[in-house]
C-alpha cells in the first residue's frame, strides 16, 4: 500500500516500472535501459529525487547524500559561511506564482486550476478506507513534525535552524546531517521555503548528464579493456616468437664457442706440425750435406780416373789404385747407407706431407717445403743417374786394367765385385721396370672390370625391367582371367536362374512397383547401401531377368534375407579398390629432392599392389631425369587453365615410372614455370605451384576422371583443397574426397593476399584467421594451413613428430590450427620400398648379399675403399666404415656431421659423407673440408648427390651417423638398417619411432637395432659413437648378431599403405552418411 501511495503521491500511474513507461514516461532521460528492464539503483536515484521535489529537501544535503561518489566529486563543498547565507537566502525568499510548494503535488495544483470535490475529504490523499495500519502510520509520520522530532530525526523547513540547533551547528562543522520528509503543510504559513523548478530541473539534468557521462566512460573503459586484451594476446605470441629466437640464438651461440674451441685445437695441432716441419728442415739440411759429400766424391772419382791413366807404365801405382779403389768402395757403401737414410727420411717427408694436406688452409709453408722436397727428389734422380755414368766408367776403368800387364791378383777381384754391383743395379731396374708393367697392367684389367660391372649392371637393370614387365603383363592376365571366370559363374547362375516362371514382359507392372518400393525401403533402413540401392534401382528400371529372379526366390523373406539376396547382385560389379589420384611437386626417381619424392612413389606402388588404382600428376621439369621414365609421349589433348587473369595452354605428357602411370603439366606460361633448371627456391614458388594446382585439377575435370581420392603433398600442392571446394566442385567435379599430407612444417608457402587472386580464389573469403591468413603475419597468407583447413583428412610422417607439431616450436606457428583440426590430423610412420632397396638383389652393388649371409658386405667394403682411395683393412684390424647420406642443412645438425667426421678419426674410423648443400656458407664450410681430407687414407667427402654411390655407401658402411636437430619422418636409417649399416641417430621425429636403443633394457631384444641420443650437442653425439665403436671393435659376434636383426626388421610400405587405405575408407564413409 505504502508503494502505491507513493505512487500516487509522485503523480505516476499502474504503469509505472513497466518497459514503455520507462523507456517513453517521465524516467526516459535519466534511467539506462538493458533489454526491457531499467537499472533498479538509477530508478531508485531518480525516485528519491521525486521525493526531494515534493518534499524541498535541501538540494545539496541531497545530491551530497544521494550521488555516486564519481558524482560527488563535480559537487563543489560550500564552505562554513556560504552555508549560512544559503540558509538566510532561503529563509527570505517568498513564493513566486512560478514557484511551486514543496507541500503541493501535482493533483494539488491541478485541483487549484480546475477544484472538485475530494470524495473523502479536504485533504489531499484523504483517507484510507478501512484504514490501513502500518500505511497509515507511516503517512501520519511523515504529516506529524513531533514524530520526526520524538526521533531525533532533523525537519528540513523554513525554521530548520531555530527548530534544531544542533543541525545548523552540524552544517555550520561541514558534516552532511541526516535527511528526513518533512511535515506536508497544508496552508501557505506551514509550507517551508523551497527550491524553484528551474533549480531543481537544471540539478536533475546535471544529475542525468552525469550518469550519461558515466556509463559513455564505463563503455569506453569496456572498448579499452577489449583492445589492451587483444594487444596482450598480440605481445603474447611475440614474446614466443622472441623466446623461439632467444633459444636458437643461444644455440648459435653455443655453435660458435665450440667452433672456437675447435679452432683452438687445430691451432696447437698447427704449433705440432711446425715443430715437426723444423725437424723436417734439419733433414733437408742433411741432404743437401750428403749431396755435396756425393759431389766431392765424384770429384775424387775423376781424380782417379786420370791418375790411373797417368799410370799405366808405373807398377808401383797399381798398389795406390787398389787402395783407392777400396776407399772407393767404402765410400759407396756410405754412399748406399746415406741413400737408405734419404729413402727412409723421404717416406718422413711424405708422410709429414699428407699431415700438411689437412691444415693446407692454415699455412702455405708447407706448400713451399714440399716444393723443396719434390727439387730434392729429382736431384735424386740426377744422382741415379749420375750412379749410372759412374759405373760406365768403373767398367772402362775395368778394360783398362785388364790391358794392363802388370795387374796384381787384386784387380780380378776388383772387377768381379764391380760386375755384381752392375748386375745388381741391373736387377733393381728390371725389377721396378717391371712393377710399372704390373701396375699398368693392372690399371687396364680394373678399367675393363668397371667396364664389364656396368654392363652387367645395365643387363641386370634390364632383366628386373623386363621381368616387371612380365609381371604387370601377368597381373593384367590374371586379373581378366579372374573377371572370365567371375563372369562366366555369372552367366551360369543367370542360366540356372533362367527358368523362370513367368516371362519378363509378362510381369505386372505391380510387381515391378513392389520391387522400387521394397529398395528404397531397405534404404531407409540402412540394410542396403546408398550405391547398392541405386544400383538395383537402375537394375528394376530396366526390367532385368536377373533382379526379377532373385527377387522372385527371396521376396517372402525378411528384410535382412531380402537384402543379402539382392546384394549379391552388385558384388560382380563392385571396384577392386578406390582410385587415389596423387598431386606432388617430387616423384622418385625422376624428379627428387628429398624424402618426399621416396613417399609418392613408395605409397603408390604399395596402393597399387593392394588393388587400387594409383595416378600421378607431376610438373614437367627440364632438370627430370628422363631416362628413368617409359614410353613417354604426349597426348593429343589441348588443356586450357585461368591463371592471371587469362587461360594459358597446356601441354600433358603421359609416361610410366616405375610402374606407376603418371601425367607430366607442360605449362605454355611465359614465366616458363617449370623451365628453370631446378626444382625449387625461385622467386616466385608460390605462383608455380598455385598454377600447377590449378591446371591439375582443370585436368581431372576436362579428361573425365572421377577418383575416390586426391592426395596432395606439402605446401606446393596444398592449393588444391581450397580449389578443389570453391572452383571445382561447382562444376561437377564432386566424387573425390581430400586428403593432405605434411612432410615438413619448416617450409609453409607464405604470400601477399593477392597472390590468390591469381589462381582464382577469393581472397576476401579465404584470408581470415579460421581460414588461410598466417598466424605469425597477418598481412600474409599461407598455402600449408589452407590444405590443414580444407582438406577431410590431414596426415603428418610420424607419430612422433605429430606430437612435436602440436606444440608452438615445432608447429611453427600452425599449433592452434592444428588444435583446432585435430580430430582429423595423425602420424602415420613413413616406410621404404623394400623391392627398389634389397641388397639380394640391388642391380648398383658388386656383390649382393643378405641378413644370413654377410660376405657380400664385406666385399662391398673393399670395393669401396678402392673406389674412393681410402685405406685398406689392416692385417691385424678392420676399421669401422661410418657413413652418412644427408641435405647439409641446419635441420640436419651440420655442426653434429662435421664433428662425427673428427671424432671417427680419433676412435680409428673411417668416415665417408654423400651430399651437398643449398646454403652457400655451409657448402663453402664443407669444401674446405673436403680439401683438407682431399688424399687422408680414412676421410672422403662427396659433395654431390650420387644414387649409385649411395648404394655402395649403404652396403659397405658398419654404422650410420644422423644426428638430426629435428626429422619428421627419415628414411636414410630404415635403408641403412635394411643394407645392414647400423643407425646413430638422435631421437627426435620419425627416428624415435624407428630406431630403438641396444642399451635400452626397456625395449625387448628383438627390438633393438642401433644406438640413439637425446642432446643436439656433441657430448651426446660422442656418447652414441663411442659405445658402437667399442661393440665393433671388441664383441664382433654380438654386432653381427645386432646387423642380422637390424636386416630383418620390416619397414616396408605395406603397414603404412594398410593405414592410408584405413583413412580413405573412413573418409569416404563419412562422405556416404552425409549424402
Amino acid at each position: 500500500m505504502m508503494v502505491e501511495m507513493l505512487k500516487t503521491r509522485l503523480g505516476v500511474g499502474p504503469g509505472f516500472m513497466s518497459p514503455t513507461t520507462v523507456r517513453g514516461g517521465i524516467f526516459c532521460s535519466s534511467l539506462p535501459v538493458v533489454g526491457n528492464r531499467c537499472r533498479w539503483p538509477l530508478w531508485k536515484a531518480n525516485l528519491r529525487g521525486r521525493l526531494m521535489l515534493v518534499h524541498g529537501i535541501n538540494s545539496s544535503s541531497f545530491f551530497s547524500t544521494q550521488l555516486s561518489p564519481s558524482c560527488r566529486l563535480r559537487t563543489k563543498k560550500l564552505g562554513a559561511s556560504s552555508r549560512k547565507a544559503q540558509a538566510k537566502k532561503n529563509l527570505n525568499r517568498q513564493p513566486l506564482d512560478g514557484d511551486i510548494n514543496p507541500a503541493d503535488d501535482g493533483r494539488e495544483i491541478q485541483a487549484r486550476k480546475s477544484p472538485s470535490p475530494s470524495p473523502e475529504g479536504n485533504g489531499p490523499l484523504g483517507a484510507e478506507p478501512n484504514g490501513a495500519g502500518t500505511a497509515t502510520a507511516q503517512i501520519e509520520s511523515l504529516k506529524s513534525p513531533d514524530r520526526a522530532t520524538q526521533n531525533n530525526e532533523p525537519v528540513v523547513g523554513a525554521d530548520t535552524k531555530s527548530e534544531n540547533p544542533q543541525l545548523v551547528k552540524e552544517n555550520e562543522d561541514g558534516k552532511i546531517p541526516k535527511v528526513s520528509l518533512p511535515k506536508r503543510a497544508t496552508t501557505s504559513e506551514e509550507v517551508p521555503a523551497g527550491v524553484s523548478v528551474n533549480d531543481l530541473m537544471l540539478m536533475i539534468k546535471e544529475a542525468e548528464k552525469n550518469i550519461i557521462l558515466l556509463n559513455q566512460v564505463r563503455a569506453r573503459a569496456l572498448e579499452e579493456l577489449e583492445n589492451v586484451r587483444s594487444v596482450k594476446d598480440e605481445l603474447q605470441g611475440q614474446v614466443d616468437v622472441l623466446n623461439a629466437r632467444l633459444a636458437e640464438a643461444e644455440a648459435k651461440a653455443k655453435l660458435g664457442e665450440q667452433a672456437k674451441e675447435k679452432n683452438r685445437f687445430l691451432e696447437e695441432e698447427l704449433s705440432q706440425l711446425q715443430a715437426r716441419l723444423s725437424e723436417n728442415e734439419t733433414e733437408a739440411k742433411a741432404a743437401l750435406q750428403l749431396k755435396a759429400e756425393y759431389v766431392t766424391l765424384q770429384a775424387q772419382a775423376q781424380n782417379l780416373a786420370a791418375r790411373l791413366e797417368a799410370s799405366s807404365a808405373a807398377g808401383n801405382e797399381v798398389n795406390l789404385l787398389k787402395n783407392q779403389t777400396e776407399a772407393y768402395e767404402k765410400e759407396i757403401k756410405d754412399l748406399r747407407c746415406a741413400l737408405t737414410d734419404a729413402i727412409v727420411k723421404r717416406e718422413t717427408i711424405e708422410q709429414l706431407e699428407a699431415e700438411k694436406q689437412t691444415l693446407q688452409e692454415y699455412t702455405q709453408s708447407l706448400e713451399l717445403k714440399l716444393t723443396e722436397i719434390q727439387q730434392k727428389e729429382i736431384e735424386n734422380a740426377r744422382l741415379k743417374s749420375r750412379e749410372a755414368a759412374l759405373e760406365a766408367e768403373l767398367s772402362r776403368l775395368r778394360e783398362e786394367l785388364a790391358e794392363t800387364s802388370d795387374v796384381s791378383a787384386v784387380a780380378p777381384q776388383l772387377i768381379k765385385e764391380t760386375d755384381l754391383l752392375r748386375q745388381q743395379l741391373q736387377s733393381l731396374q728390371e725389377s721396378l721396370k717391371s712393377a710399372e708393367d704390373a701396375q699398368d697392367a693392372l690399371k687396364e684389367v680394373q678399367a675393363e672390370n668397371v667396364r664389364l660391372q656396368e654392363q652387367v649392371r645395365v643387363l641386370q637393370h634390364r632383366i628386373l625391367e623386363t621381368d616387371n614387365e612380365i609381371r604387370q603383363q601377368l597381373e593384367l592376365y590374371q586379373n581378366e582371367v579372374e573377371a572370365f571366370q567371375t563372369n562366366l559363374e555369372g552367366l551360369k547362375a543367370d542360366s540356372v536362374l533362367g527358368i523362370a516362371q513367368v516371362p519378363v514382359g509378362e510381369m505386372p507392372w505391380d510387381f515391378w512397383s513392389n520391387l522400387l518400393l521394397r529398395i528404397d525401403a531397405l534404404m531407409l533402413g540402412k540394410q542396403l547401401s546408398l550405391e547398392d540401392g541405386l544400383e538395383l534401382r537402375i537394375m528394376a528400371w530396366r526390367r532385368e531377368a536377373r533382379i526379377r529372379d532373385a527377387y522372385v526366390a527371396v521376396q517372402n523373406e525378411k528384410d535382412g534375407e531380402v537384402a543379402a539376396g539382392l546384394t549379391e547382385l552388385t558384388k560382380q560389379k563392385k571396384k577392386p579398390g578406390y582410385h587415389v589420384v596423387h598431386i606432388a611437386a617430387e616423384m622418385a626417381p625422376v624428379a627428387k629432392v628429398g624424402g618426399l619424392g621416396d613417399v609418392v612413389t613408395g605409397l603408390g606402388r604399395a596402393l597399387q599392389k593392394k588393388g587400387h588404382l594409383v595416378e600421378i600428376i607431376l610438373p614437367k621439369y627440364d632438370c627430370m631425369d628422363y631416362s628413368r621414365i617409359k614410353n613417354l609421349k604426349v597426348l593429343d589433348v589441348e588443356l586450357y587453365s585461368y591463371f592471371d587473369g587469362q587461360t594459358h595452354k597446356n601441354k600433358i605428357w603421359l609416361g610410366i615410372v616405375e610402374g606407376l602411370p603418371v601425367y607430366f603439366i607442360e605449362p605454355h606460361h611465359p614465366a616458363k614455370f617449370f623451365w628453370r633448371g631446378q626444382f625449387y627456391g625461385e622467386n616466385d614458388d608460390f605462383k608455380r605451384f598455385t598454377y600447377f594446382c590449378r591446371a591439375a585439377l582443370e585436368f581431372l575435370l576436362q579428361s573425365g576422371k572421377r577418383p575416390d581420392m586426391i592426395h596432395t603433398h606439402d605446401w606446393q600442392t596444398s592449393a588444391v583443397a581450397p580449389l578443389y571446394w570453391d572452383i571445382y566442385v561447382p562444376q561437377g567435379l564432386d566424387s573425390a574426397r581430400l586428403a593432405f599430407t605434411c612432410h615438413n612444417f619448416e617450409y609453409q608457402g607464405v604470400d601477399a593476399p593477392g597472390a590468390l587472386a591469381s589462381c582464382g580464389l577469393n581472397v576476401q573469403q579465404l584470408h581470415r584467421p579460421d581460414r588461410m591468413q598466417d598466424n605469425f603475419a597477418h598481412d600474409r597468407v599461407n598455402l600449408l594451413k589452407g590444405g590443414i583447413v580444407f582438406s577431410n583428412v590431414v596426415t603428418t610422417v610420424s607419430p612422433t613428430y605429430a606430437q612435436e607439431v602440436r606444440a608452438p616450436e615445432g608447429g611453427r606457428g600452425l599449433h592452434l590450427t592444428l588444435a583446432q583440426h585435430s580430430k582429423k590430423f595423425l602420424g602415420v610412420l613413413n616406410g621404404i620400398d623394400d623391392e627398389a632397396w634389397n641388397p639380394a638383389t640391388d642391380p648398383l652393388l658388386e656383390y649382393q648379399f643378405s641378413a644370413d649371409d654377410l660376405s657380400g658386405k664385406y666385399a662391398n667394403k673393399s670395393a669401396l675403399r678402392v673406389r674412393l682411395g681410402l685405406a685398406p683393412a689392416d692385417a691385424n684390424e678392420d676399421r669401422p666404415l661410418v657413413g652418412c647420406i644427408t641435405r647439409l642443412v641446419p635441420q640436419k645438425g651440420v655442426h653434429l656431421i662435421r664433428h662425427a667426421i673428427y671424432r671417427t678419426l680419433e676412435c680409428g674410423g673411417q668416415f665417408i659423407l654423400l651430399g651437398s648443400s643449398p646454403v652457400p656458407n655451409i657448402q663453402r664450410e664443407f669444401e674446405g673440408i673436403a680439401r683438407d681430407f682431399e688424399h687422408h687414407p680414412h676421410i672422403r667427402l662427396i659433395l654431390k648427390y650420387d644414387e649409385a654411390l649411395s648404394h655402395s655407401i649403404y652396403a659397405a658402411s658398419d654404422m650410420f651417423v644422423i644426428p638430426s636437430i629435428f626429422e619428421p619422418c627419415g628414411l636414410t636409417q630404415m635403408i641403412a638398417m635394411r643394407y645392414g649399416s647400423i643407425p646413430i641417430v638422435r631421437k627426435t621425429g620419425g627416428l624415435n619411432d624407428s630406431v630403438f636403443d641396444a642399451d635400452d633394457s626397456s625395449y625387448p631384444e628383438s627390438k633393438k637395432n642401433g644406438f640413439t641420443f637425446s642432446a643436439a650437442n656433441e657430448g651426446g653425439l660422442n656418447f652414441a659413437l663411442d659405445r658402437a665403436m667399442s661393440y665393433y671393435k671388441t664383441d664382433r659376434e654380438w654386432w653381427q648378431r645386432l646387423v642380422s636383426r637390424a636386416m630383418k626388421m620390416d619397414y616396408s610400405w605395406n603397414h603404412s599403405a594398410d593405414e592410408y587405405i584405413e583413412l580413405y575408407r573412413q573418409c569416404l564413409k563419412r562422405a556416404s552418411s552425409k549424402l
